[in-house]
């Protein structure tokens, strides 16, 4: 038995460490940030910040190109968790966003992209 059918994943999707540039506001303060994602799936992505003011399950707005695509993919987002990366006080933040309103078009752009970087992935020899 291969290891990976011996794991048992909690999420829906895979997660590809792929890093894309967003931008996102954070209705909260009404400010701006722009980063780059850790990881990104069907349904959500995962990217550092040193936003204090973002709260778990607070809405966001992103906007993110996809590389190579040149698209814009616009949304709204829902936050699922916020984590210190460590204990020093100005240390930043992991969090984990979960899409909640795109529009088909944007969904459907998102999703070939992935599926794009998914066929590019090495293919496991058996």
């Amino acid at each position: 038995m291969k290891l990976r059918d011996q794991i048992t994943e909690r999420r829906k999707y895979l997660r590809l460490q792929t890093p894309i540039k967003i931008a996102y506001t954070v209705p909260e303060n009404g400010r701006s940030y722009s980063t780059f994602t850790k990881n990104i799936s069907a349904d959500g992505l995962r990217f550092e910040t040193s936003d204090k003011d973002m709260k778990e399950s607070s809405q966001i707005e992103v906007v993110f190109t996809m590389p190579g695509h040149g698209e814009t993919v616009r949304g709204k987002a829902i936050v699922i968790w916020k984590k210190k990366i460590t204990l020093e006080d100005t240390a930043p933040y992991d969090v984990g966003l979960e899409l909640c309103e795109i529009t088909e078009q944007d969904k459907n752009a998102f999703l070939k992209f992935l599926c794009d970087l998914l066929y590019e992935l090495p293919k496991e020899h058996e």
